[in-house]
């Protein structure tokens, strides 16, 4: 690759490049980082005119000369409606819309997003993973909500590759929330914002003598202020001034024949004005097709021939006002682009809107580039536009819910309450609110759409809403809805089988096995009248009772039976992965860890095939509680950032809550109790995820550990009083989360209350005697009973635990139980346990545990030294874990993300948060660096080049 900074690149200012030498340093710098292997992001904001698509194109020549790949697209205004327009053009890839879908799914409504975005993920990672890439994008402000989610997506799991992104947009544009949270989140990420100011005075008089070729004198630097700084009006003022003999040039200096100094806003519109009216007429035509248009679709809305078109276009060339980009013709300026519409009154470009709407509309293929006419011009009760908008709504759907739910809403507002096409609007407007997440508005609108629901459509879209209620929280009136469906007589079977589904799935939130137990094995009693979602919906809903009865053998033959059923692909998309996830849960109850990851392995791939967002964060967080469990703490952190950056990158925010409750654990394990308190805080703001497995108990649980950490056992109790005193509560408690028995015998203990510790030994004890097959419940109950009972031969049989934590507990409570045995040899056992327990909560980073033994066996006399050979460093190669190491392998062998995931079994999110941990763990930023530690480090790990 060549070298960065040649040429003119090294200097801060030359002719046609006034006023920028701190921003194009950071430029130069960005892009030179890409010879050490490192990427970056640079965001690029100012005034329109001030400079931003010139610094742009700057930067891709630089890059270009220097060996770089170089992409670069922009957003428009007009193709703000298409999903992803300016990445795909970037990339050279075609803008892609699936195909609509009529049929409202309501347990699980159709969302692509996932699958849209992975689409231009993969070729973007294999490019870079070739050479650096310079990407950038302009005028961001135009962008699609996919757009956004994309780089949100992108930047983050692409960082450590050499790819700088520059990303533009004009300010006070009215860009909105998003596009704002957008680049605040780059930042905070470590992006660079480079904000475009006016230039200053010695600038301006620079530019000027470019430009003029001579030293101004005052009164034409007079005129050049009345542009405000903004350099393209100084040049384009300049230059049209000089044409017309404006200037005088004596002896090297500048001045004015005439004092005329017009106002700047008059540089534009004098430009224009000088064009034949023809030629004005054109352009304002092309105007309204977009600041970049066909020259066929201009011919066509002005009845002329291309050849007939010729000599105007040659004169709004000539004038400067249009010039050639690619297949089209462009606006040399989004200034001139304004100043053309911005002189159509607005009656005659709102008519004018609408005519290009239905011209693209009769060439027949997609209604998206017609939408972004129409949404512009449609009047209350505008058919043909209202269902111009309808269609590309429904296209859309899929691809770019957010979009969907714009032009859904919108057509809406435009409907005649008495249009018969207003209930199909409605419906598509519920389907996309509810994939965005605005449950509470989609709720709303379905139950106004019922109202007027023609008979056929009705019990659909009460299908819908109970699932919207569903997912908002409310399993009751989730259950209420699907009742009242099922009462109904001759309702189609799907909608029954969904109708089922949805109702097994509420009581199983409500925890009311009892009456959903009943109508389960109904179904089963008549299978053949019942879909194969009510049947996987009955399976479940028995499989979760039977777990929480305590019959663990009868659960997983109900999951088993359930998965059966799914694999033949007759149930619903979202009961496939979601009965995995069950499963998973199960074998992870059972600590039968690889089964338990295997299991999240095919749900993962399902969601992803499927495009179920809803389920997208949940793969990762059950992963990191099985990490969590097998005693893996940065690998399980790492699996929970992962899940929370997928949940915050696609709306489902309930999943943060979940990820935050496992970072807290975590961070509570490694004493760091302040951190787990501002995790508590902040998944306590934030509404929690009805559909999350396990999560209530965990964040109760770590809320209840960090209580007792802070030394307050009683409101750690009183926390946890509703686990204690329900007997169905306290099963699941002991199945599903690391609220081991024997932690919550101890707590209850040291709140002297006593009942409530037996009341745990005799949960552990009915699970023990239930389920002989599972020996975990055994091992379970013996360290729950020898704390109860200060048993030391219940302790020493309990030692076999399947978990590290577990394992290092056990020997810790044998340890304090001998420390208060009066026995001839009872110090020398204690001091022999409880260094176990010191090594083995050393040996998974638990340094809460580790303080508190090391305090115990201080009491006794030894003191053991702060750090042991054995426990992981903070930084440097021996700080990296099993699985960073392998992931730093794979990358030093040359593997992209992607095809370390897949050799993993883990997400592409997931080995990016790897890779940004180990960075910072090596104190390195690109791959490159990488490579080389694992060449010295670890050579066996390269292997051979891939």
């Amino acid at each position: 690759m060549g070298r960065i900074g040649e040429s003119n690149f090294c200097r801060s200012s030359w002719p046609g490049w006034r006023g920028r030498a701190r921003e194009w340093e950071l430029v130069v710098r960005s892009l030179q980082t890409t010879k050490v292997g490192r990427g970056g992001i640079l965001l690029v904001e100012g005034r329109s005119g001030v400079g931003k698509s010139h610094l742009l194109r700057m930067a891709a020549t630089t890059a270009a000369k220097a060996g770089l790949q170089v992409a670069q697209g922009a957003a428009d205004e007009l193709t703000q409606l298409v999903p992803l327009a300016p990445l795909t053009s970037a990339l050279g890839q075609s803008s892609r819309a699936l195909p609509a879908d009529d049929r409202m799914n309501m347990s699980c409504p159709a969302d692509q997003r996932l699958l849209l975005v992975e689409q231009l993920r993969g070729p973007l990672e294999q490019r870079v993973a070739r050479g650096p890439i310079l990407l950038t994008l302009d005028d961001l402000h135009w962008a699609d909500p996919m757009t956004l989610l994309a780089l949100r997506s992108m930047t983050r799991d692409l960082a450590s590759y050499p790819l700088v992104w520059m990303l533009s947009r004009t300010s006070g544009s009215g860009e909105g929330p998003r596009l704002d949270c957008l680049f605040n989140l780059l930042e905070r990420d470590g992006a660079t914002r480079i904000t475009l100011e006016a230039l200053d005075a010695r600038a301006v008089a620079d530019v000027v003598t470019d430009v003029l070729g001579a030293t101004p004198e005052p009164d034409v630097l007079d005129l050049a202020a009345l542009v405000d700084g903004n350099p393209f009006l100084l040049v384009d003022r300049l230059e049209k001034l000089k044409k017309e003999g404006a200037f005088q040039i004596t002896g090297g200096h500048a001045r004015m024949v005439s004092p005329r100094l017009p106002c700047a806003q008059t540089v534009t519109q004098e430009r224009l004005a000088e064009l034949s009216a023809r030629t004005r007429h054109l352009l304002q035509c092309a105007g309204i097709l977009g600041r970049s248009f066909s020259v066929r679709d201009l011919a066509e809305m002005l009845g002329e021939s291309t050849s007939g078109l010729l000599p105007i276009l040659e004169e709004a060339m000539s004038a400067g006002i249009v010039q050639p980009a690619g297949h089209e013709l462009t606006f040399r300026h989004d200034l001139l682009w304004q100043a053309v519409i911005g002189a159509i009154p607005a009656p005659v470009r709102r008519a004018l809107h609408r005519d290009v709407g239905q011209m693209l509309l009769k060439r027949g293929g997609s209604a998206v580039p017609a939408a972004a006419h129409l949404i512009h011009s449609a009047g209350h009760g505008d058919a043909p536009a209202l269902l111009g908008l309808d269609q590309a709504a429904r296209e859309v759907l899929r691809s770019s819910p957010q979009t969907a739910a714009d032009l859904a809403l919108r057509a809406l507002e435009l409907s005649d309450s008495t249009d018969p096409d207003w209930f199909g609007r409605a419906a598509t407007a519920v389907d996309a609110l509810t994939v965005i997440g605005r449950l509470s508005e989609a709720a709303e609108l379905a139950r106004a759409a019922l109202g007027r629901a023609p008979p056929l459509h009705a019990p659909r879209l009460r299908c819908a809403l109970a699932h919207i209620l569903l997912l908002s929280g409310r399993p009751a009136d989730a259950i209420s809805e699907a009742e009242n469906l099922l009462a109904q007589q001759d309702i189609p079977n799907d909608l029954r089988g969904i109708a089922e589904w949805t109702m097994f799935w509420g009581l199983t939130c409500l925890n009311n096995y009892q009456k959903g137990r009943q109508q389960a094995e109904a179904v089963l009693a008549d299978r053949e009248r019942h879909t194969d979602a009510a049947v996987v919906g009955a399976l479940l809903l028995l499989a979760q009772f039977a777990m929480v009865d305590g019959r663990i053998a009868d659960s997983f033959t109900h999951l088993c039976e359930a998965l059966r059923i799914t694999d033949r692909g007759t149930a619903e998309a979202i009961q496939r992965p979601y009965t995995r996830l069950i499963l998973s849960l199960y074998h992870r109850a059972m600590r039968e860890f690889d089964a338990a990851d295997i299991a999240i392995q095919a749900a993962e791939e399902e969601i992803n095939d499927l495009g179920l967002t809803v389920l997208a964060a949940q793969p990762a967080l059950f992963r990191s509680v099985l990490h969590l469990g097998a005693g893996r703490l940065d690998d399980a952190a790492a699996e929970a950032q992962a899940g929370s950056m997928t949940a915050e990158e696609l709306g489902t925010h309930g999943f943060i809550r979940v990820g935050l409750s496992i970072l807290a654990v975590i961070a509570l394990r490694q004493g760091d109790i302040d951190a787990a308190v501002r995790h508590i805080e902040r998944f306590q703001s934030i509404p929690a995820a009805p559909e999350m497995l396990y999560g209530s108990v965990w964040e109760k649980w770590v809320m209840a550990a960090v209580a007792e950490a802070q030394g307050d056992p009683g409101r750690a109790v009183d926390i946890l009083d509703a686990i204690y005193t329900d007997e169905e509560k306290r099963r699941w408690a002991l199945l599903t989360t690391p609220l081991t028995a024997a932690w919550m015998t101890r707590l209850a203990l040291a709140a002297a209350n006593r009942p409530y510790a037996q009341a745990i030994v005799d949960t552990a004890e009915y699970l023990a005697r239930n389920n002989p097959d599972f020996p975990v419940f055994a091992t379970t109950f013996a360290h729950a009973r020898g704390i109860l009972h200060n048993d030391p031969d219940a302790l020493a049989a309990a030692a076999d635990q399947p978990e590290p934590w577990a394992r290092a507990l056990v020997a810790e409570d044998l340890g304090v139980l001998w420390a208060a045995n009066s026995g001839a040899d009872a110090s020398a056992k204690a001091v022999e346990s409880l260094d176990e327990a010191l090594d083995g909560y050393q040996r998974i980073g638990a340094l809460w545990d580790v303080a508190r033994v090391r305090a115990r066996l201080r009491a006794l006399g030894v003191r053991r030294r702060h750090w042991s050979q054995s426990q992981r460093p903070t930084f440097g190669w021996d700080s990296l874990t099993d699985t960073e190491r392998a992931v730093a392998g794979l990358v030093a062998r040359g593997m992209t993300n992607r095809q370390a995931a897949e050799r993993m079994f883990l997400s592409p999110h997931t080995v990016s948060t790897h890779l940004r941990r180990m960075f910072s763990k090596l104190d390195i930023s690109s791959r490159a660096q990488l490579a080389r530690i694992v060449a010295e480090q670890c050579p066996e790990l390269a292997g051979e080049p891939k």
